[in-house]
């Protein structure tokens, strides 16, 4: 008996030694509210009016459950993970009945010299870039967030600048210069097209953030690189304008005046290829900027901005949509925070239907494409307003 205890001893002390070696921490954000949205419908639907009136989840933050941690190894090296998983808390999506939906997910080594390298599903540098430099930050009413997703951009705070096969190196902070570098492989050579790439259908990237006192400055270029694009007709070579790539590059900042903060960027996006489809719309080069402010009122936050999508046509006349929004966030804790929001947008005659006319929030509110909720047209209006309760843990 008491080699037993004896033998149960030491397992625990050897437990508790590698739980001390390794740290692992569960996190996440909940949130959710009601939103009303009205706009326009195409004519391609029949004109008039449509609404959306409901529960949606994710409107001021996306909602997460995650797990990271990490492993020293000794040397000022050590391993590290991510697993960061979205949910949708007004219906049955995510985690369970519904299935994974991985934000990032991905494992790596960290130096206290050298920077850190991961592999797996990861930000690209235009993520944190785009949201930290939108003064309405990365919310589903944000004007830059609505406007490059909608626009076929990858430095967007949303899905597109989130890279599957990637590697990934971040450096560490030199006196508030960080660079970050990402190649996504396209893996994509398994498609039966006579003279494929390893590189086709790459994704590559580069950031350079300076954050020191209340200067934050961010430069970004990021590529689509061999574009590979199908042929329908047999056999399956590639179509016309294939091995071209889609280039973008983004300059954003902000300076927090501590009576006011202001924001400002400027982003661009070139299609090189003969591919314009971009879930069903037409992905055009266009040009994006914007402009914001916050402000503390009372023990809140309130924030402004503005901007405007430009779409550059060789061939036919040039398209504009602009948007505008306001939110004020009121903290009950450092965890917990109510909020409300209100955004629009309107759109020149020669705008795209389905492109840069509506927050992402209707679509995701109906659980369908952006083109689905069937809310704003080309060369009509649209707004959606919201308040909801967010929980970070």
């Amino acid at each position: 008996m008491q080699k037993k205890l004896i033998a149960l001893a030491v397992a625990s002390l050897a437990s508790g030694t590698a739980l001390a070696q390794s740290n692992v921490t569960i996190y996440g954000v909940v949130d959710a509210g009601y939103v009303y949205s009205s706009g326009s419908a195409s004519k391609a639907q029949g004109g008039g009016t449509n609404t959306f009136s409901g529960i949606a989840s994710g409107i001021a933050a996306g909602n997460r459950l995650g797990f990271k941690g990490e492993e020293a190894l000794g040397n000022g090296l050590k391993a590290v993970f991510t697993l960061e998983y979205g949910l949708d808390i007004d219906t049955n999506n995510g985690i369970g009945t519904g299935g994974l939906n991985a934000r990032q997910q991905f494992v790596g080594l960290a130096s206290d010299k050298l920077g850190t390298v991961a592999l797996g599903r990861q930000y690209a540098p235009g993520f944190n870039a785009a949201a930290r430099n939108d003064a309405l930050d990365a919310t589903d009413m944000a004007i830059q967030s609505s406007l490059s997703y909608l626009s076929g951009m990858t430095i967007t705070p949303n899905s597109p600048a989130r890279f599957n096969n990637s590697v990934t190196y971040t450096s560490n902070n030199y006196s508030g210069l960080t660079v970050s570098a990402i190649y996504g492989f396209g893996e994509s050579n398994l498609g039966g097209y006579n003279n494929t790439s390893v590189y086709d259908n790459g994704k590559a990237g580069i950031g350079v953030n300076y954050a020191n006192g209340p200067i934050n400055f961010d430069a970004v270029y990021q590529s689509r690189t061999n574009v590979v694009l199908p042929n329908a007709n047999p056999p399956p070579y590639k179509a016309s304008g294939s091995d071209k790539s889609i280039n973008e590059w983004y300059l954003g900042g902000s300076y927090d005046f501590k009576v006011v903060k202001a924001f400002a960027s400027y982003q661009a996006l070139d299609n090189n290829t003969g591919f314009k489809a971009n879930n069903g719309n037409q992905l055009e080069d266009s040009k994006l900027w914007t402009l914001g402010v916050s402000a503390p009122v009372g023990p809140g936050t309130l924030a402004l901005s503005y901007g405007k999508l430009s779409l550059d046509r060789k061939n036919a006349p040039d398209g504009d949509s602009w948007g505008a929004g306001t939110n004020y966030t009121y903290p009950l804790s450092k965890r917990t925070a109510v909020y409300a929001g209100y955004s629009y947008f309107n759109n020149d005659k020669y705008s795209i239907p389905g492109q840069a006319i509506i927050v992402p929030i209707a679509s995701y509110a109906n659980n369908g494409t952006l083109e689905n909720s069937g809310i704003g047209a080309a060369g009509q209006s649209n707004y959606v307003i919201g308040a909801g309760l967010m929980h970070s843990f």
